[in-house]
């Protein structure tokens, strides 16, 4: 499923160089932090994808509360439809499980060493100025949460220009969001907050909620310091939200009983980044954040609560010799889970770790990145991560960079399966490994004006993938190590146009991914389509708005625990935007879903008696949207 149309336009105008050379120049020179480097975009050996402001702004018309729908325009990305429960989903980059991809805020995992299926749900993006992502194994720049790649979220400098917005959706969704900013002589400061309210709705009428409901609220201020040679960030972050799904009023599921599903999230957080560039050129610089999160979790019967608690301090040298661009470094990890009721699922690690990357340009033609890091696991043991990227100018406009790196996960009960059903039913964790993973990439950009061509090809490999599955005892889970690697290939293809003010683009990708299957041998990998595509248009108004559409393929998927099918029919989606801009004030529309696409059209959400879901689960897996077409309409604005 993909959505909104306006967010992939608007990437296409920024990020591919079709666009005006205006916007060109401003993407081309600006300095990535997801890969700790101080080379610009167009530099960098790793290739980086940006999304700036402009994009994250139209985002909020679609979604003001998360980001989800942003992120699944990236070629390569996909974020899994929401569950039938509480809706948690997870973002997928090249195919990779969603607990891999580290998500960062200004450098810092400020929702935790590990994203849980809820995260990116409650990150709204009006505080953001750009979007950073690097795919594939980055465990040499960020240790073990960093197997499927890195998705850093740089926030809004205090430049001044505060905004409002408000929205509503015919799904019984409202959503009221601010970001305020007051820059100083030396920095500023910056609060952006948030209040979402989502009705609980049974779409089809079948006694289950489809679309939980919930209520969030959210605030975070940061305040900035720059002094000449010195600089300093600092944040904190609340976030308090319920949930609610499972059966409605007296209806019962296939046992006949009752079945209520909820969550509580309490989260907060602290973070600080800080540099002093010395007289040499050189840069120290260090960080720190510190993050707590805890659940209530009721599922069925079951109910179990739940904390997450990080800690994280890093301290670097950046310098430069010759051609070589120096970062060196040293970092401190420690993660907690505790689980008081459920005995053997909770975990305590401390990770002490050590870094460095060099970045040198030996030819005009080839630039090359190298890092390396060392992890000290207290349970694991030593971990070495590699990572190689080299940028070679065939041509003023043909690029091509090619990347190889390797890492490792460690074990940890937060797999995707036991986020949506809750710890009450996990045996004990005994006698599992690390993941290990590699990855490698070529990523060729073609620019022949007025198009821009990139096109990926890139490979995985997860060994003693953790794994959700069945206990001896019925009704109980345990989590395995499989014992078959999971091997990912695929390609991405993304095309753009720009010409006046019409903006165009073509997306697709091709994904064959593998695993171990319990009959022995190999299957696909479950709800990862092999091919998906997507085209939008976007048309600008004369400076009065803008006017677009965006058509999205999604092929068959491959299901391995609905007892209803095996293999899900392609879906067809439409989605249309408009927005009209008076002044300081806009007005926006947009209706999703326009061909209806709806799972219950082909088979139920409902498990039968006879079929119960892993630890008890009532429901299937979501492989197509819960809710048909919809509308949403808003007016936003500056003060």
């Amino acid at each position: 499923m993909r959505h909104p149309f306006v967010l992939a336009l608007m990437f296409a105008a920024s990020n591919l160089q079709a666009a005006e050379p205006d916007d060109d120049a401003d993407i081309e020179e600006i300095t990535v932090v997801a890969t700790r480097s101080r080379q610009l975009v167009r530099d960098q050996a790793v290739r980086v994808e940006v999304v700036p402001q402009e994009e994250l702004e139209e985002s909020q018309t679609v979604a003001p509360g998360n980001l989800t729908n942003l992120l699944n325009e990236l070629a390569g990305a996909r974020m899994d439809l929401p569950s039938a429960g509480l809706g948690g989903t997870s973002l997928r980059l090249r195919g990779m499980p969603g607990r891999h991809a580290q998500v960062l805020s200004d450098g810092l995992a400020l929702t935790g060493s590990q994203t849980d299926s809820f995260s990116l749900l409650q990150v709204p993006p009006i505080d953001l100025s750009r979007v950073e992502v690097v795919k594939g194994v980055a465990s040499a720049l960020y240790g073990g949460s960093a197997l499927a790649g890195v998705l850093n979220l740089v926030s809004r400098p205090p430049d001044g220009e505060s905004q409002w917005l408000l929205s509503q959706s015919s799904l019984g969704g409202s959503d009221a969001d601010v970001f305020f900013s007051r820059p100083g002589p030396a920095g500023g400061f910056t609060f952006a907050g948030s209040g979402h309210y989502q009705a609980r709705r049974d779409e089809d009428h079948d006694g289950w909620a489809e679309l939980p409901g919930y209520e969030r609220a959210t605030a975070r201020p940061r305040w900035f310091v720059e002094d000449g040679s010195k600089r300093l960030f600092a944040t904190l972050g609340f976030i308090g939200e319920h949930r609610e799904g499972g059966t409605t009023g007296d209806n019962t599921v296939a046992s006949g009983d009752t079945f209520p599903v909820s969550l509580d999230t309490r989260h907060v957080d602290a973070g600080m980044v800080g540099s002093i560039m010395r007289d040499d050129g050189s840069i120290l610089g260090g960080r720190w954040y510190a993050v707590h999160t805890r659940h209530d979790h009721e599922f069925g019967t079951a109910a179990v609560d739940d904390s997450v608690t990080s800690f994280a301090a890093e301290a670097t040298w950046q310098s430069k010799i010759g051609i070589h661009e120096w970062t060196l470094g040293a970092a401190l990890l420690y993660d907690e889970l505790s689980v008081p009721d459920v005995a053997g699922v909770g975990y305590r690690y401390t990770v002490p770790g050590v870094f460095a990357q060099d970045e040198f340009s030996p030819a005009s033609w080839l630039s090359v990145s190298a890092s390396t890091r060392v992890d000290f696991h207290d349970e694991l043991g030593t971990f070495v991560s590699p990572r190689l990227s080299a940028l070679f100018r065939l041509d003023p406009d043909v690029t091509l960079r090619a990347s190889f790196g390797t890492g490792y996960s460690p074990v940890t009960p937060l797999v995707d399966e036991i986020e949506e059903i809750g710890f009450a039913a996990l045996d004990p964790l005994t006698g599992l490994q690390a993941e290990r993973a590699a990855s490698g990439s070529l990523d060729l950009k073609w620019v022949v004006r007025p198009f821009e061509i990139n096109l990926s090809t890139f490979a995985s490999e997860i060994r003693h993938p953790l794994d959700a599955e069945d206990a001896p005892q019925p009704g109980r889970v345990m989590i395995v190590n499989d014992g078959e690697p999971i091997r990912i290939r695929g390609a991405e293809l993304l095309v753009g146009c720009v010409i006046g003010e019409t903006h165009l683009l073509f997306n697709s990708t091709y994904m064959d991914a593998t695993e171990d299957s319990p009959g022995g041998g190999r299957r696909k990998v479950g709800l990862m389509p092999e091919f998906s595509a997507e085209i939008a248009a976007i048309f600008e108004l004369e400076g009065h708005g803008r006017a677009g559409f965006e058509l999205s393929y999604t092929g068959p998927q491959e299901v391995h625990d609905d007892p209803f099918l095996s293999v899900t029919p392609s879906l067809l989606e439409l989605n249309a935007l408009a927005e009209w801009s008076f002044g300081k004030f806009s007005l926006f529309v947009n209706a999703l879903n326009l061909t209806d696409e709806q799972q219950q059209d082909h088979s139920p959400l409902l498990r039968p008696s006879t079929a119960p879901g892993l630890g008890g689960n009532p429901v299937v897996d979501a492989w197509a949207p819960l809710v048909g077409r919809y509308f949403s309409l808003g007016v936003r604005g500056n003060f």
